[in-house]
C-alpha cells in the first residue's frame, strides 16, 4: 500500500496561523532582503508576560524584533489604520494593540495592560518615535508608567542597519544587512515598591529613571561579528 506523507506545520501554542504566516514571510523576507541575524534570543522568556524595549530606527523594527522569537508578540499600531479592510482584520488577528497618534492614552495603556496581565509579549519603543538621523533618541517617560504599571521583565533590544536600509528619508528598502541582539531581562522590583506609595512628583521621577535605566541598557548593547556573540 502507498504510503503518504502528512506535512504538518509547528505553530507555537501563542500564535494563531494568521499570526504565523505573518511571522514567517517576515522572518524569510528579512533573511534574504537584508540577511537578517538575530542574536541572543534565548534571553527572552519563552511565555509570561514581558516588555520588549527597542531603540526605533525604521519601520522594519517592529516585525525585525518579533521574528526573532518563538512566540507570539503584539504590536502597536495606530489606531486610523485599524479601519482599512483586510489590514484591520490583519492587525485583530496579530494581536495588535491600537493607539491614538501620539502612540499612548488611557485606552492604549489599557490594551498594553491586558495583554500584559495576560501573559503576553509587547514591544515598545523607549524612544517614542523613529529617529531622523540613526543616532539613539532619549527615552520619554511613557515606557517607564507601563513598566511601573506592570510587572513584566523588560528585555533590552537593539536594532542594526534598519535606519540605513530603510529610515524616514529612504524611498525604498534597500538590501543592506540587519540585524536583532537582545539584552538580559531587567526587574523593576525596588522602583515598583516605592512607586506605590510615594508622592505624584516623586512617580513622575521614576517613570524616566526607568526609562533612562532601560535606554543605557540597550545603548550597551554592540552589533555581534562574524556570527559570533558573546553574553
Amino acid at each position: 500500500m502507498p504510503v503518504h506523507a502528512k506535512l504538518e506545520l509547528f505553530v507555537p501554542d501563542d500564535m494563531n496561523f494568521i499570526y504565523y504566516c505573518g511571522w514567517r514571510f517576515f522572518r524569510t523576507f528579512y533573511r534574504i532582503y537584508f540577511r537578517a541575524e538575530w542574536f541572543n534570543a534565548g534571553r527572552v522568556p519563552v511565555n509570561g508576560p514581558v516588555i520588549l524595549a527597542s531603540n526605533h530606527a525604521s519601520i522594519l523594527d517592529p516585525p525585525l524584533v518579533g521574528t526573532g522569537l518563538n512566540r507570539g508578540i503584539s504590536y502597536l499600531a495606530r489606531e486610523s489604520i485599524f479601519r482599512f479592510p483586510g489590514v484591520g482584520w490583519i492587525l485583530r488577528n496579530w494581536d495588535a494593540v491600537p493607539v491614538d497618534r501620539d502612540g499612548g492614552g488611557a485606552r492604549g495603556l489599557k490594551a498594553i495592560m491586558d495583554r500584559l496581565l495576560a501573559g503576553g509579549g509587547i514591544i515598545l519603543f523607549p524612544e517614542g518615535t523613529r529617529t531622523l538621523d540613526g543616532k539613539l533618541q532619549p527615552a520619554r517617560s511613557g515606557i517607564g508608567l507601563t513598566v511601573i504599571k506592570s510587572n513584566a521583565p523588560v528585555v533590552p533590544v537593539r536594532v542594526f542597519g534598519t535606519f540605513e536600509a530603510f529610515g524616514k528619508e529612504v524611498p525604498f528598502p534597500r538590501p543592506h544587512k540587519i540585524m536583532v541582539k537582545y539584552g538580559r531581562p531587567m526587574n523593576f522590583a525596588a522602583q515598583r515598591a516605592e512607586a506605590k506609595s510615594c508622592s505624584k512628583a516623586r512617580l513622575k521621577e521614576i517613570y524616566q529613571q526607568v526609562a533612562d535605566e532601560i535606554m543605557a541598557q540597550l545603548m550597551k548593547l554592540e552589533p555581534c561579528e562574524d556570527k559570533e556573540c558573546f553574553p
